[in-house]
């Protein structure tokens, strides 16, 4: 493995039959709002939140996330549907509000849809959130299929969600293009047969070396996918 060189994102997508993204982090710029909504829940019940956290849950679905907390916390009497009812009430006004898509995405899709390729989102996210920053950004017209990792066996890294997307798209695995901003994710990708491009995000910067060591491209932003030749890059 190890990301090469990416010399002509449009001759990359003349070759694939689907696009499947990520949501948080990776199409959308919204981890920063997990960090500080995990922060303050965990407040609530006297804990600080560890400084691991992100990277212990990071691939689980929305309902594998609730019961990792509440097996890991003392939260009361709370059950895993109440956790996760908590963290919608807490993060729909920001999906709606605050969450901005990132650099260059709308111009990407825009794109990808005119080449005519069906695109998919493949999300560890709740369904409710997810349709709220689809209506918000007016973006859920790209996408034929949006799955979340509740509606498969197993979250990421498994390649499940991967693996069920492609299959709504009617397209083979081998012929999708995947973008994923978290290590997880790109395992994910990589494990279900495909091409994955990793996308920067400030809350994965730690994890810059990992996500090249595991991706087969990596980019700052989607504007460089729309550029020829496209950036060059040192293996």
């Amino acid at each position: 493995m190890g990301y090469q060189t990416m010399k002509n994102g449009k001759n990359l997508l003349k070759e694939k039959k689907a696009v499947i993204f990520d949501l948080d982090g990776t199409l959308v710029d919204s981890m920063w709002m997990w960090k500080t909504i995990d922060i303050e829940f965990l407040g609530r019940f006297g804990y600080a939140c560890p400084p691991d956290l992100q990277k212990r849950i990071e691939g689980m679905s929305f309902t594998e996330t609730a019961e990792y907390f509440q097996s890991h916390f003392d939260l009361g009497n709370l059950t895993t549907e109440e956790i996760k009812a908590v963290w919608v009430e807490m993060s729909i006004d920001k999906y709606r509000n605050e969450v901005p898509l990132k650099p260059g995405a709308g111009s990407f899709l825009a794109y990808v849809k005119s080449l005519g390729i069906p695109m998919g989102i493949a999300t560890s996210n709740g369904r409710e959130m997810v349709d709220a920053v689809l209506e918000a950004l007016k973006i859920g017209s790209y996408f034929e299929n949006v799955t979340t990792a509740c509606e498969v066996a197993m979250g990421k890294p498994a390649p499940d969600i991967y693996l069920k997307v492609a299959k709504h798209l009617q397209a083979d695995p081998k012929a999708c293009l995947v973008f994923e901003d978290v290590p997880a994710g790109i395992l994910a990708g990589k494990a279900a047969g495909m091409t994955v491009i990793a996308v920067e995000d400030d809350f994965s910067k730690d994890m810059k070396a990992e996500k090249e060591a595991l991706a087969d491209y990596m980019i700052q932003d989607y504007r460089e996918l729309l550029e020829a030749p496209g950036p060059e890059k040192e293996r």
